[in-house]
């Protein structure tokens, strides 16, 4: 199994509830090491494409090249999920200074959620 760690970006298989096919997206890592190491999984958040209607909290991806997406794209801080590292494949990495916004955007959705 690959070992992946913060900041990469992968494709990971996500299954349509009405297909039976599952389709590659791609997602940002933001959480790997210890919980790779001892469960197989991985934290991350969702990238979709710049077309389609924004979110607050949207980061765009200012350098596609080095992320490996093939077109304009937001990583969408307010979609979270956990997944089995063994279903990734890496594509790239983000800029440092998407990473920076990214984890001030996810910080700030913690921060407001524990106040609510």
């Amino acid at each position: 199994m690959a070992t992946f760690k913060a900041w990469d970006v992968i494709k990971v298989p996500f299954p349509h509830t009405d297909r039976p096919v599952r389709q590659h997206r791609p997602a940002l890592v933001v959480a790997a090491d210890g919980i790779q190491d001892h469960h197989g999984l991985l934290w991350v958040v969702m990238i979709t494409s710049a077309a389609n209607r924004g979110w607050p909290g949207d980061v765009a991806v200012t350098d596609l090249e080095t992320a490996g997406l093939p077109v304009p794209s937001v990583v969408r801080t307010a979609k979270i999920a956990t997944i089995e590292a063994r279903d990734a494949a890496r594509l790239g990495t983000v800029t440092d200074e998407v990473r920076e916004t990214v984890r001030r955007n996810l910080m700030d959705e913690l921060f407001e959620r524990k106040t609510e």
